[in-house]
């Protein structure tokens, strides 16, 4: 990563990506670096998400998705899966007087799944408490994969054909986005990764089909609002065709 200068990167608040997405990666291997067990890097990835999103919110960012849990991750030990929601619990707790103050829109995104009972009634109460906040939406991703999402929407669909509530020839690219969780969730503009790894891991597939992609090497604990500022300051500088010249 370059040396920030002050206002170097600053991105221009005047046109800003109607909706970003961040892949949270590398809490393992930040923890490993430091003889630290998976979890405690899982720990200091709370504390970076929470910094984030509200400098986001500042910013004047409208739509910003976070990748917190993956349909794949169940395969990782059930330690470690255990302690991921379990700081999801706390962070709900703790974060919760921020997003009314703050007014930040808390969606959750994906299957509920797998997903206990005493963390979904939390999950419910925050999109309640949350849901009439419209400058900035915050969609937090969980137990989510994009094939996952197109295959929901696909068998919603098939239902409604067989209903005979729904014609073929209805079936567009544009229809098809009121069959995904959320419909009315705009398509991402960029897409962020930290911690060296370049793809983009099953997230937001039909909805990043023209994703600018900024990958860095900076690990998630590590990630700052200055990484922030110099994504969204290269997106900025780059020149979005959508197939044409």
């Amino acid at each position: 990563m370059p040396i920030f200068k002050k206002n170097k990167f600053l991105a221009d608040r005047s046109c800003l990506p109607n909706h970003v997405g961040i892949i949270m990666d590398g809490n393992g291997r930040w923890a490993k670096k430091r003889g630290l067990p998976r979890t405690a890097g899982h720990a200091a990835g709370v504390k970076v998400f929470k910094n984030i999103v509200f400098y986001a919110k500042d910013m004047g960012l409208k739509n910003l998705t976070v990748y917190a849990f993956s349909t794949e991750n169940w395969k990782r030990p059930k330690k470690e899966v255990d302690k991921i929601m379990q700081l999801l619990d706390q962070m709900i707790d703790e974060a919760l007087d921020d997003f009314m103050n703050q007014k930040v829109r808390v969606r959750f995104l994906g299957d509920r799944d797998k997903i206990n009972e005493s963390l979904l009634k939390k999950m419910d109460l925050v999109m309640d408490l949350t849901k009439q906040f419209n400058n900035t939406t915050l969609y937090i991703a969980l137990n989510y994969g994009g094939r996952q999402e197109i295959v929901s929407a696909v068998r919603k669909i098939a239902d409604n054909l067989s209903k005979g509530e729904l014609r073929i020839q209805d079936i567009t690219p544009q229809s098809f986005g009121k069959y995904l969780y959320y419909e009315d969730i705009d398509s991402v503009d960029l897409i962020i990764r930290p911690s060296g790894e370049q793809r983009i891991s099953n997230f937001l597939l039909w909805q990043s089909a023209y994703a600018e992609l900024w990958f860095s090497d900076v690990l998630w604990p590590d990630f700052k609002p200055e990484h922030l500022e110099k994504a969204i300051y290269d997106y900025q500088h780059r020149n979005r065709r959508f197939g044409g010249i």
